[in-house]
């Protein structure tokens, strides 16, 4: 059934592979979004710009211009949500591409319904974000919901993360991660339970990729404080939020 409530927004896609661009627009208008597609780097850069979407889906290898040179030139002008599409050996590309400036990445081959819960994610985050940057003070403080581990500081309302008042930029899956391990320190997670926390039940994902997440939530979060140390990993287990020593 459409969400009507989504007619509004509207979503770019840019990818060379005709057959993803049918399967996905078709996917994405049942929900009710607006949808256009471009099939290399270059039309879509230009599509992208003069029609102002609420979020873009972007191929990395294209033809043209490929999506890390698109989303650079993009990120001169727009901070669009962005979220990129990756083969499944293209890690260096992922790490590059987030660098960069992009919210979040889908690993081909990919859930249709990941993909849409993902989108759907970033335009209620770019919307509340964008509701909460225009409230007096007061009407702010009652729209944000806050987690506070420590040191550690999750704003749900925009999925924006703190570590000592210090931003770190995290991608939604990795905010949910860390969000799913923070909620309960000392107690430990395994993969299936972060899986589920970051991508819900009933979708496929190999421990490999929630350990890459997990490392680079990590690098992240050392990158603002070298000390960082709260993520542990009980190998063969999973991973556990360390209890903040206080005094």
């Amino acid at each position: 059934m459409p969400h009507t409530a989504h007619t509004a927004s509207k979503i770019i896609l840019v990818d060379d592979d005709r057959n993803i661009l049918t399967s996905v627009s078709m996917a994405l208008e049942a929900e009710g979004y607006e949808i256009t597609v471009f099939n290399d780097g270059v039309s879509g850069l230009e599509g992208i710009l003069a029609e102002k979407p609420d979020l873009v889906v972007l191929d990395i290898k294209m033809p043209r211009m490929d999506g890390l040179e698109l989303l650079g030139r993009l990120r001169e002008s727009s901070d669009i949500p962005v979220i990129f599409l990756t083969s499944k050996d293209d890690e260096i590309d992922e790490v590059l591409g987030l660098r960069m400036g992009a919210d979040d990445y889908i690993t081909k081959p990919f859930s249709q319904r990941l993909l849409i819960e993902r989108i759907r994610s970033l335009l209620r985050r770019e919307a509340l974000r964008t509701k909460n940057d225009e409230t007096t003070p007061g009407e702010h403080q009652k729209t944000e919901e806050k987690t506070i581990r420590g040191s550690l500081t999750l704003d749900d309302s925009r999925h924006l993360s703190t570590w000592k008042a210090q931003p770190v930029n995290l991608t939604v899956t990795e905010y949910l991660l860390l969000k799913a391990l923070a909620m309960r320190p000392g107690h430990v997670r395994n993969r299936d339970q972060l899986i589920d926390a970051a991508y819900g039940e009933s979708i496929y994902v190999d421990d490999r990729t929630i350990d890459s997440h997990i490392k680079r939530v990590r690098k992240k979060l050392k990158a603002v404080d070298p000390d960082f140390n709260q993520i542990e990993t009980l190998y063969g287990v999973g991973y556990r939020y360390r209890e903040e020593e206080t005094g």
